[in-house]
Formats: C-alpha cells, sequence, structure tokens
C-alpha cells in the first residue's frame, strides 16, 4: 500500500487552498525525494494561487518554494546528494544546463528553467520532489526555521545587492523594510556597505535601526530622494527596491548616485515610469535581479550559517495557509511566515524558548507579535 502525506492544493485560481491527503511521490531516475521539515511562505505562492501572472502553474498543483528538508530517498543515478541530507528545494527548481546562460552561470534565466511551487509540485506538503543539482545545501548548524526564508528572500536580496555593485565602504538604500528588506540591510552590513532603510513604517524604520542601518528615512515625510541625497552626501551607490509599489520604483531612481545602479527585485503590477533625462544625464543603470544562483545561494547560507544573517521568522502550522494568504494579501504579515511540519495531523511544533507560534523571533532576539510586527 502507497504511503500518504499532506498537502495543500490550489485547485481552482484565487479560492481557497485545499488541505487534502495524497500519496507520497516516489522519486524517478535523476531525482530525490526530501521530507519537509519547514516551507517559507512567500508573496509569489499568493500570486501564484490567483493566477495573476501570464504564465499560469497547471491546475491542481502544490505552491511552495522555501522548503528545507531531509533527503528520503534516491532515484537511480543520483551521486551528488545522500540520504539524510538537509537540502532546500528553491524557486530555481532546475534548468536546461548547457544554453548560453546556464553556461555563463545564470540559469536563473533560462528559458527551460523550471520553478518550485508553480511549475513544478513545492513544499506545502510533507515531502517534495527535486532535482539534486539545483537543491540548496544547508550548512550544518543552520536549523530548517531559519534557513527557510534565505532560500528565497534571502538569496534574492543578496543577489540584488551584488547587482548593485556597490563596494565596501560605499552607500547603499534599501527601500521597504518587510520580509526581504530586513535581510537586505543584514547582507549589505557584512558586505561592508553603508545603509541607508528607507519605509513609510515608523516601527520598520526603528527596528532596520536596531539591525544596524545607518542612515533611515521615513518616505511619507518629504521627498524620500532628496532626503537620501542629502544623507549620503549625493545619493546611493547602490539601490535596492524590496518594496512592491510603483511610487518606491520612481523614488528609488531618484535616490541614486551619479554612476550609481538601482536595481528592482519587487513585482508590483504596472508600468514603470523612468525619468529619462535624470537617468541619462546622471549615467544611472537600472537594473533588474531575479532570484539567484546556486553560487549566490551558497554564499548567501553562508552568512547566516556565520551568524551575519537571521531572518525574522512567524512559526505556523499548515493548515493555517488561507489565513496566511489572507493576512499576505492585505500587507499584514511583517516578517517571513515559515510552515513547520511534523506529526501531521495535530502538527504540534517545536516552537524555540517557548513562544508562540504566532509570534516574530525577529534577528536582534526580540519577540514580536506576529500580526503588527510590534514588540
Amino acid at each position: 500500500m502507497s504511503r500518504k502525506m499532506h498537502a495543500a492544493f490550489v485547485e481552482e485560481f484565487g479560492k481557497p487552498l485545499v488541505l487534502r491527503e495524497c500519496d507520497v511521490p516516489s522519486p524517478g531516475p535523476g531525482q530525490i525525494l526530501v521530507k519537509t521539515e519547514a516551507c517559507g511562505v512567500c508573496h509569489t505562492d499568493l500570486h501564484a494561487a490567483r493566477g495573476d501572472w501570464p504564465l499560469k502553474p497547471t491546475l491542481p498543483f502544490i505552491p511552495g518554494h522555501e522548503a528545507i528538508g531531509l533527503v528520503a530517498a534516491l532515484g537511480s543515478g543520483v551521486t551528488v546528494v545522500k540520504e539524510g541530507d538537509r537540502v532546500g528545494v528553491p524557486w530555481l527548481y532546475s534548468a536546461c544546463g548547457h544554453c548560453e546562460y546556464c553556461l555563463a552561470a545564470w540559469e536563473t534565466v533560462c528559458d527551460k528553467a523550471e520553478f518550485g511551487g508553480y511549475t513544478k509540485n513545492g513544499g506545502f506538503a510533507e515531502y517534495i520532489l527535486a532535482d539534486p543539482g539545483y537543491v540548496a545545501h544547508v550548512p550544518a548548524g543552520l536549523a530548517a526555521r531559519d534557513a527557510a526564508p534565505l532560500i528565497c528572500a534571502g538569496v534574492t536580496t543578496y543577489k540584488g545587492l551584488k547587482q548593485t555593485e556597490a563596494k565596501p565602504g560605499e552607500w547603499v538604500a534599501i527601500s521597504g523594510v518587510g520580509g526581504l528588506g530586513h535581510l537586505a540591510i543584514q547582507y549589505a552590513q557584512a558586505m561592508g556597505l553603508r545603509v541607508c532603510a528607507v519605509d513609510i513604517d515608523a516601527g520598520k524604520l526603528a527596528h532596520a535601526k536596531r539591525l544596524g542601518a545607518d542612515l533611515t528615512i521615513n518616505a511619507a515625510e518629504g521627498d524620500p530622494a532628496s532626503a537620501v541625497k542629502k544623507g549620503t552626501d549625493g545619493g546611493a551607490h547602490g539601490v535596492l527596491i524590496t518594496a512592491p509599489s510603483l511610487g518606491a520604483f520612481k523614488q528609488g531612481v531618484g535616490m541614486t548616485r551619479k554612476r550609481g545602479t538601482c536595481v528592482l527585485v519587487g513585482l508590483p503590477p504596472g508600468e514603470f515610469p523612468v525619468p529619462l533625462f535624470d537617468v541619462v544625464a546622471s549615467c544611472v543603470t537600472i537594473r533588474g535581479s531575479f532570484v539567484g544562483t546556486r553560487a549566490d545561494m551558497a554564499e548567501a547560507l553562508s552568512f547566516a550559517a556565520e551568524g551575519k544573517v537571521k531572518a525574522d521568522i512567524e512559526l505556523r502550522a499548515l493548515s493555517s495557509i488561507n489565513e496566511i494568504f489572507e493576512r499576505l494579501q492585505h500587507g499584514d504579515v511583517p516578517s517571513r511566515v515559515v510552515l513547520e511540519f511534523e506529526g501531521i495531523p495535530g502538527e504540534k511544533r517545536a516552537v524555540p524558548d517557548g513562544k508562540r507560534t504566532s509570534d516574530v523571533v525577529n534577528a536582534t532576539g526580540a519577540v514580536l507579535d506576529g500580526r503588527t510586527g510590534r514588540a
């Protein structure tokens, strides 16, 4: 008799996910089976479940692209991982490996790339199939719950900062101090960059200061571009836009120093208005950045293993996924939500230091309320 697992399925776009029991998949040749320990929840999962993007997933499917777990079984021919290894199954599920982009270590833009929780079933399940050539290798000592947000939000912000080409001692402005931005601040510090944090929420800016931001700007109070230019003596050498706001995109270009680079990782709907005269006259580079490569992933996880980066996490159960999506849709998630898998049904999970599963354990060690993000 086949083994069973619990999983959350999108059966109809825009409708609540359906939690049901199904067969545990078996790994075929060149595949591995991962027993999920934790899986982060990303705004991209919400886009997938609503069918927001032109290329839609095939229904039904299991979302989730921040899955961390232990290798439970190997398909034939697999040699790069072994049973018991802790790995992550990220957004970049696989790529062709031989096109011009893959050969140049830019597999994230491979035309034949597959995506976890989108074109392949993802981590909102007790078990998940994965391509062993593209899993993240979680360093020893890094807990599954802490690694989960880093294989999406972490590598995305880290790669975005690299793409600014800012050098140690130079300024980066990080627009949006939420699930992505709070990690970007930590990565920027670890990279030796000076950090200017920009947001419209005073509480998030206070948190940015606790994380070590050198300068904070409230974008709701005056012109943030002018404030950044004044505070950094000419503008940031690199700007990273994590906020899903077209207004933040336009402001970001204005914050950029002459010959600086503005990197976009947020994905708000609509068209991006570019001030052409300013861009040309100031020789500003505007660059899109899409998650990160396997090399970027290893580097991003290494910073965390060294204790330099830690995500604010809110621990929840798989059965809470529809409530979490509702909160995501209304901007009511101040951190990164992580689903923990342990003993479904019942879903009793270990919570660090006896905190409630609805608490946010933040990077400075404080415990924040899961809904407000306040201590």
